[in-house]
């Protein structure tokens, strides 16, 4: 008896050492009913949601002595939404920076598996019933996804091969660029692997697997870059609507002013999508480190990568930036 009580007094020092470790900070209290301070710290709407998320993701999430799960998943979301310094949360939670770092990591990890299923490319009748006034107007329930590039900045590689694919003649800068697909009810249908800032908009939308999503008699809206109408139309059946090309021509014909101003109107859904994604996790308008783009042993996705999946699949548990009218 004499053993066992020692042993439980020894446990007993152990766990009231292990919780003055774990910080009092952004704990379930401080953001309970308090849906200004949940969006402006993670950019969900509403505690209610940021409840929902922690419950799906909470029983996959480490047990850590540091920070209790719903710091951790407070933490990972804020460096998200706000970009902040690992110094900066190291200050906040109370513990090491390298610690912040990994913890990060291991959270991005877990939320990538659990959320990537949130990316979802919808049924055709799925997307015919709930087809947008705007977009039936101008080309009846056909339409199944937006397509654009956007690009992320990141730091100088060392590697003079790795610099020359990551520049981006169209940025000046170093650049990790992803091809983002979205409905025209606004959600994000698809989002690529980071690529190389040279690498053209074609090039991706062909060799990223996007081309495998689109059915017969789909139609495609994208930008002039896309050049793809005769990689589609062969591969897929499908069509893909453009803007009209000006090069080498005075001026348009009315016809194509009229087709390209119909398109415009609808394909700015996708720059709007992709403008909230950006605002709203600010750390895809910063400047990422090397480490982000860089496969660590065994590993299938670079950092970059999962953060832009988890960022477009919180974006979707949003409400949508498109009008339904």
């Amino acid at each position: 008896m004499q053993a066992e009580l020692q042993t439980l007094r020894t446990e007993n020092v152990d766990l009231k050492e292990q919780v003055s470790l774990i910080s009092e900070k952004y704990k379930v209290a401080d953001f309970e009913g308090k849906d200004e301070k949940t969006k402006y710290y993670t950019g969900l709407p509403t505690f209610a949601l940021l409840w929902t998320l922690f419950t799906y993701l909470e029983p996959h999430l480490p047990v850590k002595k540091t920070m209790d799960k719903f710091q951790l998943l407070i933490m990972t979301l804020m460096r998200l939404r706000l970009n902040l310094p690992l110094q900066l949360l190291s200050f906040e939670f109370g513990v090491h920076q390298s610690t912040i770092s990994r913890l990060f990591a291991e959270t991005i990890d877990i939320m990538f598996v659990r959320m990537k299923p949130f990316i979802l490319w919808p049924e055709r009748e799925q997307l015919q019933k709930t087809m947008p006034m705007q977009f039936r107007k101008h080309f009846g329930t056909r339409v199944s996804v937006i397509i654009d590039c956007f690009e992320v900045f990141m730091e100088k590689p060392s590697n003079l091969l790795a610099r020359a694919k990551t520049w981006s003649s169209y940025k000046h800068h170093h650049t990790a660029k992803f091809l983002i697909g979205i409905t025209p009810q606004g959600s994000v249908s698809f989002i690529s692997r980071g690529w190389g800032g040279r690498v053209s908009d074609k090039f991706i939308t062909e060799h990223c697997g996007f081309l495998s999503n689109i059915l017969q008699g789909d139609i495609v809206l994208a930008d002039r870059g896309f050049d793809i109408s005769d990689t589609v139309g062969s591969v897929c059946n499908a069509e893909v609507r453009i803007p009209a090309f000006t090069k080498g021509r005075s001026q348009l014909s009315p016809l194509d002013i009229e087709s390209t101003r119909k398109l415009a109107s609808v394909r700015i859904q996708v720059e709007r999508v992709i403008g909230v994604v950006r605002q709203k996790y600010t750390i895809l308008s910063g400047t990422i480190p090397i480490e982000f783009v860089i496969c660590s042993a065994g590993e299938e996705y670079t950092l970059i990568d999962k953060i832009a999946c988890i960022c477009c699949a919180l974006v979707n548990l949003c409400p949508s930036a498109v009008d339904f009218d």
